[in-house]
């Protein structure tokens, strides 16, 4: 059997020499440190071609150029060297396509990412296609990581230090036409003559590499060591704004950049070596590289075991609030399924098809979607007062008010409507779906997908089984999650399930700190600096401090006095403070510094004079440490499936800092010894809420970890 390799040479009767790649056995190309032998003979074979007028580097995988290198291949590093190492060894390879004395084209249709885009800058010229799949980026600062492989030396010499170092700090991903409009790359053409487009560029261009045209403005800017000064100081004081310090890829981005715009392109490659090399050993890049490789893992699986998913053609939605246009949005846009949304008034089904054609429309402005492609989502999408056009529906998906008895109705109205095998899917947040399917005729086909919100934007979806749902069932609420964007977790039925269980007892003990005399705005920086998105204080606003009041009695009776909420609530809601939602909450939402000060009415209210007694350090640990050993307690009873699964829910769902690793890595790290004797000191002297988990005694006691 012929040995099959990733980059092959064919040598065209037009003198063009076409690279091209195709990794063996695998859906999209990725760039492994053992290509560098394969590439470095193809490479030998055209420097050695006398009469070859140009190159092109294309991809025989459709929808996928190369969408970076092989992370895998920084777990086998043991040290920083090890890492550097394997930066110069990209380099260099990229640097000897660079030097190539005829014009070399990267011809992209699909993924071009990472190591990629790398690739394609170390081309003298791209072109790319107009594919929806063609994306441009360099994500690996979302991996803890800077580009290894000139990519912090090329792009800023490409388009200008102030376009290029955004995107490098976040990772963001392009599509083509932003590329182009950019500088990224030359052309956008269609998939169909990509190679085309690419031997003719190479025929007609020239063996250099192409440096920014800017603006003078710019140009004033970018050619000064003091207006460069000026550039990075600013996008430091911009990155750790949001970032607070916990991700040291940050200043290593900006360092790196700067050295090379100061010192030339060669010191700078030398700095971006020895960076990569440190960051793959910080603790942060470990810990996101493990999310990484937990989501890839997690996208290959069924949630079923080996049963197969039933193919879903139509979705029907009951319920266009909020949640339920939302849900048709996703459904529509990223699934591009027909969703058949069903509500007692109009103004329901109108708000949902508004609420889907905003946010396209949003994209077309942006220029990140054509007319032509919001009108055929828009068409996906259609309306109902009754249930005509529910009968061929694959998946109902309800989201109305939460109360057990109108959800047993809507299952008997959609089994009455529908054929046999229609999963009726409950996005419910709190309503046990035992309870839910207690009355349905066919319990197997019921079960619960919740969703959060905004459901565009938040990436968890919890499937939730009782005891009689089936393995078919199950599989395919996973895959219609999956195509609608969303990261699933397959969860137990249980008040709260996972990430509103274990979110509870952290926000209650936050609204403890506040009874206590702790400054609101002190508890939340506190918790946005340890690395959530917002503080505690600040969520229950966001969520709804009347839902909160709401959930908080049935966490307690179903799981114990240790989800006992604080009174306060009784007089939140005596006084009509809901939230963000009504313009009442903890914070004020008037004027400049709306949802961004607190009210201070809420003191009074409550009888409290503010006053800062605790650390930061404090307020964090008695917060956190009860999430940690709520998310115990649901590994113990099997609400999640593994820690894995723990850890992703907890950091897509509620966004527990993801350079942590999620709360199983977290206490890894801690040690979970640390963890219990922590615990106990609170048990002794706050009260048993802060009692260890079993688990967790256990497993100290035997110094195990969760991983």
């Amino acid at each position: 059997m012929t040995e099959q390799h990733a980059f092959t040479l064919e040598l065209r009767d037009d003198q063009i020499a076409v690279i091209h790649i195709n990794v063996p056995g695998e859906s999209m190309n990725t760039l492994k440190a053992t290509f560098a032998h394969e590439v470095a003979q193809v490479l030998q074979q055209i420097e050695q071609q006398r009469d070859l007028k140009g190159v092109v580097i294309i991809s025989d995988k459709p929808g996928s150029f190369v969408a970076g290198a092989d992370i895998g291949m920084i777990a086998a590093c043991e040290n920083a060297a090890d890492a550097e190492s394997l930066a110069r060894q990209g380099q260099a390879m990229f640097d000897r396509i660079e030097a190539l004395k005829i014009p070399v084209v990267a011809a992209i249709d699909g993924a071009c990412l990472g190591g990629g885009l790398e690739l394609a800058l170390a081309c003298h010229y791209r072109v790319a296609t107009d594919n929806s799949r063609t994306v441009i980026g360099l994500p690996e600062v979302q991996l803890g990581l800077l580009p290894g492989s000139g990519g912090t030396q090329r792009l800023p010499r490409l388009i200008g230090i102030q376009k290029a170092l955004p995107l490098i700090l976040t990772g963001k991903q392009l599509r083509a036409k932003q590329a182009k409009k950019l500088g990224i790359v030359d052309d956008v053409v269609p998939a169909t003559i990509l190679l085309e487009a690419a031997v003719k560029l190479a025929l007609t261009g020239k063996a250099k590499v192409r440096k920014a045209k800017l603006p003078w403005f710019h140009r004033l800017l970018e050619g000064t060591a003091v207006g460069r000064g000026i550039i990075f100081s600013k996008a430091r004081e911009q990155a750790q704004a949001k970032a607070l310090n916990n991700y040291p890829a940050l200043d290593h981005i900006i360092d790196t950049v700067s050295h090379g715009a100061d010192k030339g392109f060669q010191a700078g490659c030398e700095r971006e070596a020895r960076s990569f090399g440190e960051l793959a050993m910080t603790p942060e890049s470990k810990q996101l590289r493990n999310i990484f490789f937990a989501t890839t893992e997690m996208k290959k699986e069924t949630g079923a075991g080996e049963t197969k998913p039933r193919t879903v053609k139509q979705v029907g939605i009951l319920g266009g609030g909020l949640m339920g246009g939302g849900i048709a949005y996703v459904t529509a846009s990223k699934a591009g399924i027909p969703a058949r949304i069903k509500d007692i008034r109009e103004e329901g089904i109108v708000h949902a098809l508004r609420y889907s054609y905003d946010l396209l429309n949003k994209k077309v402005k942006r220029k990140h979607m054509a007319r032509a492609e919001l009108e055929a989502t828009m068409l996906h999408l259609s309306g109902t007062l009754d249930y005509s056009g529910f009968a061929g529906t694959d998946v109902v998906i309800e989201a109305v008010f939460e109360d057990l008895a109108l959800k047993q109705q809507m299952v008997a109205e959609i089994e009455a409507v529908t054929g046999p095998n229609t999963i009726f899917a409950s996005n419910t947040s709190s309503l046990p779906i035992t309870q839910i399917a207690a009355q349905a005729q066919r319990p197997e086909n019921v079960i619960g997908l919740h969703y959060f919100s905004p459901v565009d934007k938040m990436p968890l979806a919890e499937i939730i089984t009782h005891p009689g749902t089936t393995d078919e069932t199950i599989a395919t609420t996973v895959a219609l999650a999956k195509r609608q964007g969303k990261t699933p977790i397959v969860v137990k039925d249980g008040a709260g399930f996972y990430v509103n269980r274990i979110l509870a007892p952290y926000m209650n003990e936050a609204a403890r700190l506040v009874l206590a005399g702790e400054p609101i705005d002190r508890i939340d920086q506190a918790l946005v600096q340890f690395g959530f998105p917002v503080g505690p204080i600040k969520l229950m606003d966001e969520v709804g401090i009347d839902v909160a009041a709401k959930v908080a009695p049935i966490l307690a009776a179903e799981l114990g006095d240790r989800f006992q909420a604080p009174a306060a609530f009784e007089k939140l809601m005596k006084d009509d403070r809901r939230g963000k939602k009504n313009k009442k909450g903890f914070y004020t939402y008037q004027g400049k510094k709306a949802g961004k000060a607190v009210d201070e009415s809420i003191y009074s209210l409550l009888g409290l004079t503010p006053s800062a007694q605790l650390a930061d350090n404090e307020l964090v640990q008695r917060t956190v440490l009860l999430m940690l050993n709520e998310a115990a307690y649901c590994l113990d009873e099997g609400v999640i499936r593994n820690a894995r699964d723990g850890d992703i829910g907890a950091i897509f769902g509620i966004g527990f800092p993801p350079f942590l690793g999620g709360p199983f890595r977290y206490m890894d790290a801690l040690g979970l010894g640390t963890v219990v004797e922590r615990l106990q000191q609170y048990q002794n002297s706050l009260g048993e809420r802060y009692t260890p988990a079993p688990l967790l005694v256990k497993m100290a006691t035997n110094n195990e970890r969760f991983y």
